[in-house]
């Protein structure tokens, strides 16, 4: 059941409310006590009024508060822990093969020496991982290492830390040695340090025989002290302690969840249609439209995976409600063959577990989910919690709803807008028999096929059904993904994120200027990734930004470089190719709509354009990159015009197949009117660049837009063309010497 927490008051407070503060008139007054019994019920009566709990709405399970369990510090402090959710209880984001980055604070008193790492454990509770940690800010013992999950599952990670006296021998010895001073005792400590190693090294071990070369060796006092220094520090040494090391006051923090996702959830190329528009025309002679069809729909989907997408998206596909239908470009009154909006669903033909019979039928549905997946995409469909007045759930399940004072059924409205033509479901009406209809509904969808939901507008309903449903299909089908399409506040879209939606759309389509876009591409990959996985789209059939209105196809080219490149996950919705960008006027999106009205496009014209030929190249970069394939490893790197962005991302080596790592460096042209030009701060830490010209370290970049090959430096120097060349996806070649 889902939870809700208590109201009850603590005694504390019950009593501070029994007892008004004295007044100087209190102190004075002369009025008579009640007698006590008296006092006594009124006493016990008010205990037990305080201790009631208030009702919980129907379906759902009130529960106490809970205290969260005492904590004790540890020899070694390590606190602040991250990623965590809701202090570890709800598990943090991963995906099988990404790295994700913990850190913790973790310090000590005095001046001993200390080290941490993190432990990734599966979920018999077996350690499978431990990757060392280190200090990211010095001075604020912020500790950082990465854990890649090697499948999809449940894990947990911690820290641990302990106090390392080899270190902290060290640390003194150098001091000493170079200012002559106790150099014997130095060499004592070193003894004693290097016996108590030794004894945690199995008998006739390599280790133990070059710890025990070591202490003849440093042990001898004619050697000079560098010398003996040198036996106690070596390669072969160092090696030893690797394998064996010595460590005091072990401590381990708790243990936090994180879930690992299979890649789709984090690496995916969306291509959003409404499957009437496909191969929907205009009869000649009766100038009436026909509906496009699965059938022609599946027959698109040739050209859709030529450009290299692997999820197609279809917008909701059941039969459409006529009461109070909108008409064209969202007007409130059809007219004769207006389709109606595919949001408005429902009618005597069926809801959402129906196929509108314009579209075809389930064997239909079946057989485009099977060409989809011959060509290597999978199915996402369009889910909006919504009914039409016409919808089969207001004869049946009138209690979905909510009834107005007047009898009759609200329909959707954000004052003063009104949306005549929906019902939104009202989960505390029964939030178990909703939650059990709609679970049926995603079943039978996921029988057919569909393995992931894009979910429309999830934000205006009820967290406590997000959270069951997740949960429920995370477990019974870990493979299905779900998209949230929630454009709103912060805290609403991140706990959707945490509740368990595998991907999110974004603030992305209103993220222009370069200052802005640095800071989200940071946000969403090493502030928020814990939580959400960014999806983004520069348009969709809902969303068309001034910016896109206005730039032309040279826009269209930006917006969908910086989206292919900034996120693992992105989409763009049908007829981006032809530059769709007139908007009905006083509406962020476009004139014409085809959410209220058929549509014919011809793909051919977008040849001229060259927007297709980009989307396919794009696509085909990022299946080459595993560095563009994740998440959180981005460097932004500054320029000096304030209209070039440069980023770079990065795969580590256990990210990549190869075991090597990858890297691509991305410079983007954001003014869609003029050419660009500026010179680069190239942060080459990254590429662990040693080869120099000119004294300065050197890379060789190759860009996979034009495959032209350059060297460059730490400062660069770039021209951009929105009219030409927008810009360079370099891919790095370190040049070692």
């Amino acid at each position: 059941m889902a939870r809700l927490l208590s109201v009850t008051t603590s005694k504390k407070t019950q009593n501070a409310k029994a007892r008004p503060a004295a007044t100087a008139a209190s102190k004075t007054s002369t009025t008579k006590k009640a007698p006590a019994k008296r006092t006594a019920a009124r006493k016990s009566a008010a205990s037990k009024t305080a201790n009631v709990k208030a009702p919980a709405p129907s379906g759902y399970e009130l529960i106490a508060p809970q205290r969260a369990p005492y904590a004790s510090i540890g020899r070694i402090p390590i606190i602040d822990v991250s990623p965590q959710i809701q202090g570890g209880a709800w598990p943090a984001k991963a995906t099988k093969g990404e790295s994700f980055p913990v850190q913790a604070t973790v310090f000590r008193e005095g001046h001993s020496k200390f080290a941490a790492e993190c432990v990734l454990v599966d979920a018999k509770g077996k350690e499978i991982q431990v990757a060392p940690m280190k200090d990211v800010h010095p001075g604020l013992f912020r500790y950082e290492g990465w854990l890649t999950p090697p499948d999809t599952g449940e894990y947990e990670f911690f820290v641990r830390a302990w106090s390392d006296p080899y270190a902290t021998w060290l640390h003194g010895a150098k001091i000493k040695v170079e200012a002559g001073i106790d150099i014997p005792l130095v060499f004592l400590e070193a003894e004693v340090l290097f016996k108590r190693i030794i004894a945690g090294t199995p008998l006739r071990s390599d280790e133990r025989k070059t710890l025990r070369a070591a202490i003849l060796e440093f042990s001898k006092k004619r050697p000079p002290a560098e010398q003996r220094l040198a036996a106690a520090t070596s390669d072969d040494v160092m090696a030893a302690l690797k394998k064996y090391p010595l460590r005091d006051g072990v401590t381990e923090s708790a243990r936090y969840k994180v879930y690992a996702d299979r890649e789709l959830a984090l690496y995916s190329s969306w291509y959003e249609f409404f499957p009437r528009t496909i191969g929907a025309y205009k009869d000649e002679e009766t100038g009436e439209w026909v509906s496009g069809t699965l059938k022609t729909a599946a027959d698109d989907l040739d050209r859709v995976a030529g450009m290299g997408f692997n999820v197609i998206y279809l917008t909701p596909i059941h039969p459409i409600g006529t009461t109070n239908r909108k008409g064209k470009n969202n007007t409130l009154t059809a007219e004769p063959g207006d389709p109606g909006s595919p949001y408005a669903i429902g009618s005597h033909e069926g809801g959402h577990d129906a196929i509108h019979p314009d579209l075809g039928t389930f064997d239909d549905f079946d057989a485009f989910v099977a060409k989809a997946r011959s060509l290597d995409m999978e199915v996402a469909l369009d889910i909006a919690l919504q009914a039409s007045p016409d919808h089969p759930w207001v004869t049946t399940h009138p209690e979905f709803f909510t009834t107005r004072a007047d009898g009759t059924i609200a329909f959707a409205e954000n004052p003063p807008k009104k949306y005549q033509d929906i019902y939104p479901l009202n989960f505390d009406n029964d939030p178990e028999g909703i939650y059990q209809e709609l679970k049926r509904i995603f079943q039978k969808w996921i029988d057919h096929g569909v393995t992931l939901f894009r979910i429309d507008n999830p934000h205006t309903k009820n967290l406590c059904f997000w959270q069951r449903i997740l949960e429920h299909f995370r477990k019974k089908h870990p493979e299905v993904i779900f998209l949230s399409e929630a454009f709103t506040n912060p805290p609403m879209m991140q706990t959707l994120g945490a509740l368990g939606y595998h991907q999110s759309y974004t603030y992305f389509a209103w993220r222009n200027e370069k200052k802005e876009i640095e800071d989200y591409l940071w946000e969403v990959s090493r502030e928020s990734d814990h939580r959400i996985r960014p999806s983004f789209w520069p348009t969709t059939h809902d969303i068309l930004t001034p910016y896109m209105q206005r730039g032309g196809t040279p826009a269209f080219a930006i917006r969908a470089v910086l989206a292919a490149t900034g996120s693992p996950s992105w989409g763009i919705y049908s007829g981006y190719e032809l530059v769709e960008n007139v908007a009905r006027p006083g509406a962020e999106e476009q004139i014409d709509n085809e959410k209220y009205e058929y549509k014919s496009r011809d793909f051919k014209a977008a040849e001229h354009n060259g927007i297709a030929r980009l989307l396919g190249m794009l696509n085909d970069i990022r299946a080459k990159h595993p560095a563009l394939q994740r998440l959180r490893n981005v460097t932004i790197n500054p320029t000096t015009n304030d209209k070039i962005l440069c980023f770079t991302k990065v795969a580590r080596p256990e990210e990549t197949p190869d075991g090597k790592g990858d890297a691509v460096i991305v410079v983007l042209n954001l003014d869609p009117y003029a050419s660009r030009d500026a010179q680069i701060d190239l942060n080459l830490d990254p590429f662990g660049a040693k080869a120099t010209w000119d004294g300065r370290p050197v890379i060789e970049v190759t860009d996979e837009m034009s495959g032209e090959t350059y060297l460059w430096n730490d400062r660069p120097y770039v021209r951009l063309d929105p009219h030409g060349q927008v810009a360079h996806i370099l891919s790095v070649k370190v040049l070692n010497q």
